[in-house]
């Protein structure tokens, strides 16, 4: 018996006690105690499995970083990286590449509106932080307003916007992010009893929390389409048209993170889809775009906001 990689078992469980013995004594590992890790080797995948250090398949319910939307190894995505490592393995930014321009115009294929410029970044939580860039310098404000009970990513603006306990050792107050409550009718903050109480009342709380912050401070909103990492929660049904209202009733900027739930993850491209006619001013991807087979994010940007860098130069890349 062999592995998928085509590695015999006791071979790939001597790898894996070997990698597992570096890893304790090298690797600095995210969001953990390092002396409490007990971190599992994973030696091999394939499609929905994955095979840890003792030879053992698991099924890989979280999809790694809820990111593998294709699965694992599949064989088309990995003749298509083998073909441009050979062909041309980096390029910098500011040249014209082939493989690059046809991403672009895939995705903006298949983003929601008139979303048809990307930029490029290499993740998630970096397509968050150039999103807020993006509304801050073309509305010239700086507040920017998340919910809690979100994820937004690890890097300094992006942990500040996420609104579950991870930010806390991170958060000094001074970031210029302010956080609300969205609708969540099981855990309602809102007494509501109804999908209908729930999004009218969660609106409202917006609103409030936008004019006393004081709307011409405000760059943006940026809310995750369906939450994921702290719990999927679903907006009720006219929930996000209002926060698309309310963004356009004071010149606010719509910023949808769509790394978790976009590429398919929710049964459409992304899952503002769901909401008919919302469409964002930005929109962040990752995760999915590839399934994480390379590093990749970015950022999806209307033509209003693409228009403020025309002439002035983007700071950021």
């Amino acid at each position: 018996m062999t592995l998928p990689n085509g590695s015999a078992p006791e071979l790939a469980r001597q790898a894996a006690a070997r990698a597992y013995e570096l890893d304790r004594r090298h690797v600095f590992h995210s969001w953990s105690a390092q002396a409490h890790r007990t971190p599992m080797a994973i030696t091999a995948a394939q499609g929905c499995y994955v095979w840890d250090g003792d030879g053992n398949r698991l099924l890989d319910f979280s999809s790694q970083m809820v990111n593998t939307n294709i699965g694992h190894q599949h064989p088309k995505v990995v003749a298509a990286v083998q073909e441009q490592a050979a062909k041309l393995c980096t390029v910098a930014p500011q040249h014209v590449n082939d493989a690059r321009s046809e991403a672009a115009r895939l995705i903006a294929e298949r983003t929601p509106g008139e979303l048809d410029k990307i930029f490029f970044t290499n993740g998630g939580a970096d397509a968050v932080e150039h999103a807020v860039r993006l509304a801050r310098l073309h509305t010239g404000r700086y507040k920017v307003l998340s919910r809690y009970r979100s994820y937004h990513g690890g890097t300094e603006t992006a942990i500040n916007l996420t609104g579950d306990p991870r930010r806390w050792p991170n958060d000094h107050g001074n970031s210029g992010v302010v956080h609300f409550f969205g609708p969540f009718l099981y855990r309602s903050q809102f007494h509501a009893s109804t999908e209908t109480e729930e999004a009218e009342r969660a609106l409202a709380h917006l609103e409030q929390t936008m004019v006393f912050e004081g709307p011409d401070t405000i760059a943006a909103v940026v809310l995750e389409s369906i939450p994921g990492t702290a719990g999927i929660m679903v907006p009720p049904p006219g929930y996000m048209a209002g926060v698309r209202a309310l963004c356009d009733k004071y010149g606010v900027v719509f910023i949808a993170d769509e790394v978790m739930s976009g590429f398919g993850r929710t049964g459409k491209w992304f899952a503002i889809e769901h909401f008919e006619g919302v469409v964002p001013d930005l929109l962040t991807f990752a995760k999915g775009v590839n399934s994480g087979y390379v590093p990749l994010g970015g950022v999806a940007i209307s033509p209003a906001i693409a228009a403020t860098f025309d002439d002035r130069p983007y700071p950021g890349g």
